[in-house]
Formats: structure tokens, sequence, C-alpha cells
């Protein structure tokens, strides 16, 4: 058997979804599986590498999963496209399915398993948790740095129509994978400092001070101990909402200088009462199978 794990990503929806698949891929070959990460974008594939998940396939949409996967072999997949049909397909060829939540309201459809932020108490469809790499859970020194992370794509510059917001603010910006050549020379005007994308985690995990538009960052930040502000695009979902304030992520609904009004942070909590450590969720994976 071999476990097959889709990733939605690209230039216009970044790498949210790569960097979750890259925490539990790691996990779950810990464990012994024969894992193969797909992904519908090269660039995803090529950034995998540097997360340490050393092979990948290029695919073209969710719907073509099965011309890779064979009939014993399991899927898992994070992708908010149509599945067209192809999901009870899926269901009822592959030898287990799991789906990751796209929404609060996002329920199991043809008996797969669902991968989401809560779970109904008593639902064998579902496993709950914040999925993160575990290397954000081990504490490093903080150094006195206010890092923006905007998020791995800025098809519409949105940085450069902001860019008052950081001119003389002492910020520095970490670059994302996705992002305009030469459009960091503009950028390197406006920030104290400009960061490669290839230092992410090491950035994520020793500043003291986070400000992001990803989700995915706000979650690895929060859980590395730093504190977090949380930049909203969209509207924000119940269970969202509630994850990101127990994890004591400041919220602040789009760009204006609140971005720098910290909430109060006690430093007191412990991530692990909080967010499943995404060890547990690969056993309960591995168990299901």
């Amino acid at each position: 058997m071999k476990l097959y794990y889709y990733a939605h990503t690209g230039h216009k929806n970044g790498l949210d979804r790569l960097k979750k698949a890259m925490a539990l891929l790691k996990k779950l070959n810990e464990k012994g599986l024969d894992t193969m990460l797909l992904v519908n974008d090269f660039r995803a594939g090529l950034v995998a590498q540097e997360f340490g998940i050393s092979e990948s396939v290029t695919i073209e949409t969710v719907q073509d999963i099965d011309a890779i996967a064979n009939l014993e072999d399991a899927v898992i997949f994070d992708s908010p496209e149509n599945h067209r049909g192809r999901l009870e397909k899926y269901c009822t060829e592959f030898k287990r399915v799991f789906r990751m939540a796209q929404s609060c309201d996002d329920r199991s459809e043809y008996g797969e398993v669902m991968l989401r932020l809560d779970c109904i108490k008593e639902d064998e469809h579902c496993i709950d948790g914040v999925i993160v790499d575990d290397c954000y859970r081990e504490k490093l020194p903080k150094e006195d740095r206010t890092l923006f992370f905007l998020g791995d794509s800025d098809p519409d510059k949105t940085i450069l129509s902001h860019r008052t917001l950081f001119e003389g603010k002492e910020v520095e910006l970490l670059l994302g994978n996705y992002f305009y050549v030469k459009y960091e020379d503009t950028l390197a005007k406006i920030f104290a400092q400009l960061h490669e994308p290839e230092e992410y985690q090491h950035l994520i995990r020793t500043s003291k001070r986070v400000i992001t538009a990803s989700l995915q960052t706000a979650w690895e930040a929060a859980v590395s101990g730093a504190e977090t502000t949380y930049i909203l695009t969209y509207p924000l979902e119940k269970c969202i909402e509630n994850k990101l304030s127990l994890l004591q992520v400041n919220t602040v609904d789009g760009f204006t200088e609140n971005i720098y009004k910290q909430g109060v942070f006690s430093n007191i909590f412990d991530c692990h009462d909080i967010t499943q450590k995404t060890e547990i969720i690969a056993s309960k994976i591995t168990n299901m199978l």
C-alpha cells in the first residue's frame, strides 16, 4: 500500500496546504508508511525539497489522483477544487480516503475521514487538530525582531499598496516563494531587512513578533511562542476564530496601523493543551489504514 497526499497550491493561493502536507508526511514516513506527495504546481515540489520531502509528482487537478494511485492505496487530499464526482469514486475504490476540511461546516460526504480543526464528539470519520510541523513546538531563543510575512504570493502587489504601513517601522520582510522577479528591489526600499524564503522555518521560530496574512504561518508562529498578529483578508469562520483566540493570536481586519497593536500575551499557556501534536494525528491516520 502507498499513501498519496495531494496538496493544491499555486501562485494565487500560496503554499499553506503544502506546509501542512510537509508536517504530516514527515510523521507518516517516520511510522514506516510509503508515501508520495502530489502537487499541481512544479514550484511547490521544489519547495517541498527544502522542507525535507525529496520526491513529488505533479498532476493537473484533484481529478487526476486515480491516474497515479492504485486500488489498494490510500489518499489524503487538501484542495478546494471541484472533484466532479471523483470523491465518491475514490471512496469506493481506494483503501481509505482522508480529506482536509475546507471550511468549518465541511463534513464527510461518502465516508471519507475528515481532517478538521475540531470534530463532533464520537465522530469516527473525523480527526481534529492544528497541523503544524512539530519543530515549531521546540522553543528557540527569540530575537527582538518584528517579522512580516504576507504569504508565499503577492500577485496584486498588496505590500506595495500599503507601503506607508511599513516604511520607517523597522519591520523585516520574509519574502514569498512566488514573489515577482525584481519585486524585491522595490521592497528593499520599504523594509529594514529582507529575508529569503529558505529562511522561513528558522525565522518563524526565532522572531519575537510575527505579522502575517497566512493562516498556516499564524498557527506556526503562535505554537512557536511568538507574539502573533493575523491580518484578516477574508471573513473569519468561527472554528478558526476560536482556535486563534485560544492560541492568543491577535486578529486585525485588513491592513491598518492596528497590525502593530499587539494583544495581551500571557506567555503562560501550553500550546500542547490546545493543539494536538501532528505526531498524534499521524498515529490516528496510521491506525485507520
